[in-house]
């Protein structure tokens, strides 16, 4: 995790290794602070998590999907950038009921 945002503040591109390891630890955290599975939380290429307490979800598309791209979910998932900014900008895709996560945001890993 601190390589990345070492790299996110020197203004760099974080090395993909690292990258991946904080978008998995990430997810997990939130996964832990928001457990349940009503909303799948989407970061490809490096990881997804069911999370949310409410109806679950079982096969096909879930109703409620939360998907973006590792650098800008590490940024939000660390309070570097919030959540509702990065929805307005189209850094994150949110759709359905369940999908506002900034209660659960920033995680504690």
């Amino acid at each position: 995790m601190e390589a990345v945002l070492a790299a996110l503040d020197a203004g760099e591109e974080p090395q993909r290794p690292a990258l991946r390891d904080a978008t998995r630890e990430l997810l997990t955290a939130l996964a832990r602070a928001a457990p349940g599975r009503s909303v799948e939380v989407r970061v490809p290429p490096f990881g997804a998590v069911q999370c949310v307490a409410g109806p679950r979800h079982t096969r096909g598309t879930p109703p409620n999907v939360v998907e973006t791209d590792p650098l800008t979910w590490v940024t939000v998932a660390t309070g570097r950038q919030g959540w509702s900014e990065a929805v307005a900008s189209g850094r994150i895709r949110a759709s359905g009921i369940r999908t506002d996560l900034a209660a659960y945001l920033p995680v504690e890993q």
